[in-house]
């Protein structure tokens, strides 16, 4: 069996506070093969970026990670001194931040950040690493690649931006890119451009993508399986096509039925009742269940099951579907 790219096991990453220990992320587990694009999905504070910074070594402090492992192509990463990570970010790892005026460099021109990060990374010359910063651009499609090297990150529009992030994501040849929500700040028909560009790319260059994103549509477009995420728990995990067709886990169907075009001659959105509980007040049992109309006496006792502990694609007790023998990876 090949090994994946990344593979994720029992994550943890807890948050000490005067209140207690948060847990943002709590026992998160997934895999990425190469050419595969997983994306992660769930509200706003449910655990995603969380999930994305851990495996990239960049939580701020006082998150750490307190169980669970990263593997890289089988070597284990999370525990590397923060030397050792910073030797993989960038050159196996490529981040893809949402917004791109904050992860690019104000001062320089977008043709020398990408020249550093090839010279840092790939350890060619000067005249090279121009070379094939120019490159890079023409791949993302930047017009007149050659003539806008030498232009600064202000000088960009938004979605031009962001072709530029993602160049300089991949201008070092990684294996595994995370993208947190990389169309957020883009409108409709520069989003389409976007996920289009980066499915293309990492599909030509057989990388692993973890895609972040709270955008069901960005993840029928551009993703292979896709992770449901609530409360820093994985709630399901699955082919895009069999959880968007047939959800498993209730949180999942309740969030493809407030999408317009399931809602569609309704005069208002079907919604899930109530919020997502906030960390340090979290309920017994399972985390969804005072927003689950399937809820009963053991949802309300006992934490729900892992994926691979009730051996099928949900981590709930009563799944609306249910396969035998499927599993976390």
């Amino acid at each position: 069996m090949t090994t994946p790219v990344l593979s994720v096991r029992n994550l943890t990453v807890e948050i000490p506070t005067r209140r207690g220990v948060l847990r943002p992320v709590d026992g998160m587990s997934f895999d990425i093969a190469a050419g595969e694009t997983l994306g992660v999905v769930g509200e706003s504070g449910a655990g995603k970026s969380m999930t994305g910074n851990a495996v990239i070594g960049l939580l701020d402090r006082p998150a750490r990670i307190t169980g669970g492992e990263v593997r890289l192509k089988g070597a284990r990463i999370d525990n590397l001194r923060p030397e050792e990570m910073r030797r993989i970010r960038g050159k196996r790892i490529g981040m893809i931040f949402q917004d791109p005026l904050t992860s690019l460099n104000p001062l320089l021109t977008v043709g020398e950040q990408l020249s550093e990060t090839i010279r840092l990374h790939l350890g060619v010359s000067e005249a090279e690493a121009g070379r094939r910063a120019v490159a890079a651009l023409d791949e993302v499609g930047i017009p007149a690649a050659k003539a806008r090297i030498g232009s600064y990150p202000f000088e960009f529009s938004g979605g031009m931006r962001q072709r530029v992030v993602i160049a300089l994501a991949l201008c070092a040849e990684p294996e595994l890119v995370i993208a947190d929500e990389p169309t957020t700040a883009l409108d409709v028909s520069v989003q389409a451009q976007i996920v289009a560009l980066l499915r293309r790319l990492c599909r030509e260059r057989g990388l692993a993508v973890m895609l972040v994103t709270h955008d069901m549509g960005v993840i029928a477009e551009a993703a292979d399986r896709v992770a449901v995420v609530y409360a820093g728990r994985l709630a399901e995990i699955g082919p895009v096509r069999d959880v968007i067709q047939t959800a498993s886990h209730p949180y999942t169907a309740g969030l493809m039925a407030s999408t317009p075009l399931a809602s569609a001659g309704q005069r208002r959105l079907r919604q899930i009742p109530g919020a997502m509980p906030r960390l340090d007040a979290l309920p017994e049992g399972c985390a969804f269940h005072p927003r689950c109309e399937r809820a009963d006496a053991q949802c309300r006792q006992d934490p729900a099951p892992t994926v691979t502990g009730c051996g099928g694609r949900a981590a709930c007790w009563y799944p609306l579907t249910q396969s035998a023998g499927e599993d976390v990876a």
